[in-house]
């Protein structure tokens, strides 16, 4: 039967994943209602989505995540290496092909047992070979390994990551562009991996990149769309849980995402 703590633990577990369910089925049916409110809006999504580069905080207070409830499981915490580049690698390191890859999630629980599991990934190192040999080059030197997914964005479906500062205004120690591979349309589909940058500059992408854990359309600016590099091609589901927990303050997860690892080969 267990002890009265491990039938609460488990009640509690239980009682989250019904919430996820809910509020994923409620989350789609808004977005569904807001595809075409989006796309009115574009002007205003555009500068949303691209301040992941620079300062997504509109005061020098960071804000403060809430407390998890002290049955709450946290998720492991590799130390990133903190590691900083002079320039971004050549283009021909992506080889002009397909490279698979996988990226370990890792969400503080909120309600008991955290929400954990690992996409695979595609990458395309012939239709966005700049962008393809950066976060290859980064794999390869465990950049990513412990770093936060900082950012949920639920109008436009997104989750960011790849910042070592964990605030939006961290990179690699380089910046690269223009834009490659931007979709047709502005749509982008759900699985979709593509380059952060600034609002209106095409050559400011670094580190920090974004995953579509749903269809939405993300407006163009003046410097383009946004470079498409990669997809999920298993386990979107766990970034959509991610998702369904919600945020706090200025569209941070509602509790802690770690990166637990990247390959790609």
């Amino acid at each position: 039967m267990g002890s009265k703590k491990a039938r609460e633990r488990e009640y509690a577990r239980r009682r989250y994943a019904k919430q996820v369910v809910r509020m994923t089925k409620a989350q789609q049916k808004r977005r569904r209602n807001q595809m075409v409110g989006l796309i009115a809006v574009g002007a205003l999504l555009a500068g949303a989505l691209t301040v992941g580069i620079v300062a997504t905080r509109t005061s020098n207070a960071p804000p403060v995540a809430e407390a998890s409830p002290p049955d709450a499981v946290v998720c492991p915490r590799p130390t990133p290496l903190e590691l900083s580049f002079d320039e971004a690698p050549a283009p021909d390191v992506a080889e002009a092909r397909v490279w698979s890859g996988a990226i370990d999630l890792c969400q503080d629980g909120i309600y008991g047992d955290p929400v954990a599991g690992t996409l695979q990934i595609e990458l395309d190192g012939q239709a966005a070979p700049q962008a393809v040999a950066s976060f290859v080059f980064l794999t390869q030197a465990g950049f990513f390994n412990g770093l936060t997914c900082h950012r949920l964005a639920t109008a436009i479906s997104v989750l960011q990551c790849g910042d070592p500062e964990g605030t939006g205004g961290g990179g690699p120690g380089y910046s690269f562009g223009p834009v490659e591979n931007a979709p047709e349309g502005d749509l982008y589909p759900a699985g979709t991996i593509a380059m952060a940058r600034q609002s209106g500059n095409g050559e400011s992408m670094g580190s920090q990149f974004f995953i579509l854990y749903d269809d939405a359309m993300i407006p163009s600016d003046e410097a383009g769309g946004y470079t498409v590099f990669g997809h999920v091609t298993s386990g979107l589901e766990v970034v959509q849980m991610i998702a369904a927990t919600g945020t706090v303050g200025q569209e941070m997860p509602a509790s802690p995402v770690t990166i637990q690892k990247v390959e790609t080969q």
